[in-house]
């Protein structure tokens, strides 16, 4: 099924809806919900999806769990999709939040061939078979580390949310606790109360990922690391290494 609307297919009765939808280049998906779970997955392009509790950015080959009823944007830059809309089931337990996961060969190929199934598949049979195999592939899939948390606390999302805008800034965090009025101490704790990283993990973390999109574009790892604050690539690689585990040129090379 292709470039059709979830919410023409909502009522299908089987457990899962798979459709493919390709996107012109920034093409933007206004805050909405679905009432089954998704799992949206980028055949190509990069995908950046927002929500209230923050902000994930999905590389090339990866995909994005999103549960049911949760409002989400979807920024779309040269994506093709393929997506899952999954009613409730105990096999898959990603709990209430967005998470990015990785995609193995065999759940990429299984993406491909459940589009192509029929809108009311079999429910014997090999079609009922690929869907329940690429349900127990999904639910093994691995985590990554490519979410960006927001605290609730009005204050401090205020500035994370301008840090966002322009990650090369260079802002202490008792810059940070001198703007909320409070000690640093009290900073430090209620920063990590509310993301559950340290500030320093938080700015590291946010400005790899940030960078994640314009390199998958294709634009220059020098020009990248200046502009996330970062005085030289070497920099930038080795801050990229402690948080996704590979230099930015072997990350993007694996996503092919």
């Amino acid at each position: 099924m292709r470039n059709t609307s979830i919410d023409v297919l909502d009522q299908t009765p089987r457990t899962v809806v798979a459709i493919g939808t390709d996107y012109p280049n920034g093409h933007l998906l206004p805050r909405h919900s679905h009432r089954r779970s998704q799992l949206l997955y980028g055949a190509t392009g990069v995908m950046q999806v927002s929500t209230f509790d923050g902000s994930w950015v999905v590389p090339p080959q990866r995909a994005v769990w999103i549960p049911a009823d949760v409002p989400h944007e979807v920024l779309m830059l040269g994506v093709s999709t393929r997506s899952l809309y999954i009613e409730p089931t105990p096999i898959l337990a990603f709990g209430r939040g967005c998470q990015v996961i990785e995609v193995s060969p065999l759940l990429r190929q299984l993406l491909l061939e459940a589009v192509e199934l029929p809108l009311e598949y079999a429910e014997t049979g090999r079609d009922a078979a690929l869907i329940s195999l690429l349900l127990h592939e999904l639910a093994r899939s691995a985590h990554l580390p490519l979410h960006i948390p927001l605290p609730a606390d009005k204050r401090l999302l205020a500035l994370c949310q301008s840090f966002l805008q322009q990650p090369d800034t260079h802002q202490s965090p008792q810059y940070w606790a001198d703007q909320l009025h409070v000690s640093l101490r009290t900073f430090n704790r209620l920063f990590r109360q509310q993301t559950t990283l340290s500030f320093s993990q938080w700015r590291q973390r946010a400005r790899v990922i940030l960078a994640l999109a314009r390199l998958a574009a294709g634009e220059p790892v020098t020009r990248i690391a200046l502009d996330s604050g970062y005085e030289s690539p070497a920099a930038f690689s080795t801050m990229f290494r402690r948080v996704l585990g590979q230099a930015p040129t072997a990350y993007l090379e694996a996503a092919k």
